[in-house]
Parts: structure tokens; sequence; C-alpha cells
């Protein structure tokens, strides 16, 4: 992949004689990933290509690495990659990047829907490094602004501030890890999505103990993992539920994730809308492959037998209070019916506690009003964001649309089909925007 090439600076000025781009994309994950691969598809195939850089904080791309736990498998078919439900004879298609690893024939003997995350990671990473994308790596999207005649994103990296032009901003930021009301993370406190950093990272284990705060995959998979890689070493699993509820990975309940129920979803009245939300939680929300759940539940019974244990999953229960200590840190778990407390010293204390959507007040605060960049944006059918004031270009969100968009706005489900209707979007106003630039 061929890394941005422009120089420092402002990008597409008017004084040089440059039109703006048709496209500045910030953040580089999956979703502006499946951006990238539609806009190459079709810029093959279209006398007017799209101009399109991208601008992403990491120094190289990279998907939820610290959660690349030996063993996980993905939670979806690998159909539901890049490009495939827009384009199935595309070269990014899963199917395609087996063959290039010499992998297809091996794949399919195995028999699954589901790879494993490290695969899919490597997938991914191979899809980004073969697109034909411009992207600024190590680089901040500080503030998108608009002149009247286009929008400027303004960004800072390693060779300073620079502002590129453009007709339309995609926001694909990513999640924001999300911990407990006044929880700071620190060495050994700290949210899942680093978790192998951070346990590299772990000072000496004084008490051979961790405690797992959450109830879904992420923390299962924690569970496991601390477990298995710390062989003397407790675990505390801590839920407010009695154990982890199965996740709903059923056919009927999967038609949730299809890109007609994404129609369905945006035309329905809100009180419908929250209503499909909650019937769907258990499709993604605070649930765990069973086989997982079983395999926990076994470890935990034969330790129960052997009398020799390590593994404590602590249901209907809570964290109370948590100090961290020179050596430590303090945890007190209360049962919730019996209130009856327990206090542990342990080494890390992990929160599996979920993400919040890319927060936008910061970076849209020049261009909209605050009180649209809430919890619930408004954004039209195609994912462009709605302003009180006309802007001279498009914004589009990449995530935080579930409340318009349904579940599977912040999932890789549905990046292929609305990579295209975003593009679509796009592509519309193009012709119009060139002529009268």
């Amino acid at each position: 992949m061929s890394e941005g090439t422009l120089p420092p600076g402002i990008a597409g000025s008017e004084g040089e004689g440059d039109e703006p781009l048709d496209v500045v994309g910030v953040g580089f994950g999956p979703s502006n990933l499946g951006l990238a691969i539609a806009i190459e598809e079709h810029n093959a195939a279209s006398p007017r290509p799209v101009r399109a850089e991208f601008v992403e904080a990491k120094e190289r791309f990279g998907w939820h690495t610290g959660m690349l736990l030996p063993g996980t498998t993905m939670q979806i078919s690998f159909l539901k990659d890049l490009a495939t439900q827009r384009n199935a004879r595309s070269r990014y298609s899963f199917v395609n990047y087996l063959a290039e690893r010499n992998r297809l024939t091996e794949f399919i003997n195995h028999q699954t829907f589901f790879p494993t995350r490290l695969e899919f990671h490597d997938y991914l990473f191979w899809a980004a490094e073969s697109v034909s994308a411009l992207v600024r790596y190590g680089t901040k999207a500080v503030a998108v602004r608009d002149t009247g005649r286009w929008l400027e994103v303004e960004t800072a990296g390693p060779d300073g501030p620079a502002v590129l032009r453009t007709r339309n901003v995609v926001l694909a930021g990513g999640l924001t890890p999300r911990l407990p009301s006044g929880v700071e993370p620190s060495v050994r406190q700290f949210h899942n999505h680093r978790l192998l950093d951070h346990l590299d990272e772990l000072p000496e284990l004084r008490h051979q103990r961790f405690v797992v705060l959450g109830a879904g995959q992420s923390a299962a998979e924690v569970t496991e993992y601390l477990h298995d890689r710390f062989g003397a070493a407790e675990v505390h699993g801590v839920f407010a539920r009695y154990g982890y509820s199965p996740a709903d990975d059923s056919p009927f309940a999967n038609r949730v994730f299809d890109p007609a129920a994404v129609d369905d979803f945006f035309a329905a009245d809100p009180a419908v809308r929250r209503q499909l939300l909650d019937y769907h939680r258990s499709t993604n929300y605070s649930c765990v492959d069973l086989p997982l759940i079983q395999s926990l539940y076994q470890r935990e019974y034969a330790e129960l037998v052997s009398g020799e244990r390590r593994l404590f999953l602590h249901g209907a229960s809570s964290v109370s209070a948590v100090k961290e200590e020179p050596d430590g840190v303090r945890v007190e778990i209360v049962h919730n019916p019996t209130r009856t407390v327990t206090a542990l010293d342990c080494d890390a204390v992990v929160y599996a506690t979920g993400f919040d959507p890319m927060p936008l007040r910061g970076l849209l605060a020049d261009v909209c009003d605050p009180d649209q960049l809430d919890d619930e944006p408004h954004v039209t059918r195609d994912y462009r964001l709605q302003a009180s004031e006309r802007l001279s270009g498009g914004i589009y969100l990449q995530g935080g649309t579930e409340h318009t968009h349904g579940l599977s706005s912040s999932l890789l489900s549905n990046i292929a089909v609305r990579s295209a209707e975003i593009l679509e979007s796009i592509t519309d106003s193009l012709l119009p925007a060139r002529d009268s630039a």
C-alpha cells in the first residue's frame, strides 16, 4: 500500500490550482478500509475517479491487536468480509486472500464459517497493504471546518500540522474504550482492548490473582486466557448476572444484521427501533458463545472436584470498591442479593466493560451545533450527518448510528454494503460539485 505522498502543509490548496479531494477518511480501520477498496474498484471502471486520502492515528494498520488471543474465533461468517456482499467478484474477498496465502484448500477442509481472529486480522492487514489508497499513518484529525466552498480537515502528524481540503469527510475513528466511572487507567487497571500489551508491561505478580469485570464475549475470553497463561494465578470473573448468557446466533436472529434490516430499522418509528434493539441485544451485547461458556463452567467444576481452585466466577455480583496500592489492587466484590462482601488483593483488574462511539464534539465543534453531536446524532439513510446549517460538503459516519441504522452500525457485518452506500452518495454529488468548482 502506498502511503500519503503529499508534502506537509495544505493539500489541494486553491492557490496551487488543485481541486480539493473528493473524500478525506478519518481513521483507517476496517470500515474506511472497506471504503478505500470500494473507491479503488469504482475508479477502475469509472471515467470520473474519486480522489481520496485517509488519516490514521496509529503508526500502522492494526485491528484490536491487544485481543488477538490464541484460538479465539470470529463471530461472523468470513463471507461478511470487506467486499463480498458489495462485489462477489472482488479481489479483496476473504476467499481470494486465502488463495493468495495458499491456504484455500486447507480452509475448505476446516469446514467452518468462522476463521480465527488472528487469521481475520491477517486478512485485514493483507487488504490494507494491497489497496491503492493514500494513507497518512501517525496522523490525527484535529478539527473539521467549513470554508464556504468545501470542508477542511486539520491534522497533526509527524511532519507537523497540515490541512486537507475536501468535498466530503468520512469519519470512522472506531470505538472508545469505556471504563467505569471513577476508574483511572494504570499499569494495574486497564481496559481489555489492549490486554496483551498491558500484560507484557505488568510488574511482578505479588498476589497471583486477577479480577475481570464484565459479562460479554471479551470478558469471558480474557478470563479463559488469564487462566491458561498464568498457571499459578487465581482468576476472578465478576458480573451482575448469575452467569454468562449465550449469544443468539441462530439464523432468524441473524437477520437483524442483514442489509435489508438497515432499511427496516431506519424507516421505523423510534419506539419500534428501541423495541428491536431490546429484542436482539443478545446477538451482540453482554453475551458469550455457548462453547466458551461450557468450557469455563467445566473448568470451574473440575476445580471444585479436585479442591484446587483457581477459577472463581462471581455471579449476581459487582465491584463496590477498588483501591490501587504500591504492589497491587485491593478489590471489594459484593454479592448483590446478600450484600456479602469479599475483599481480594490482586495484581491487576481488567475492565471488559465495552466501548463508546467515536466522540464527535471536539472534531466537529466548528461545523455543527453541539446539540447535534450528542449520543444520537441526526443522520440520513446514507449515513450523512445532518447539520442545522447547510454545509459545503458531506460528513458521513461509519459508526455511532445504531439508533438510526441498527445493531450492525459498529460491527463488521455490514461494512461492504455500507461502503457502497456511502460511496454512491458521494459520487452522486461529485458531478455538480466539480462543475461548480
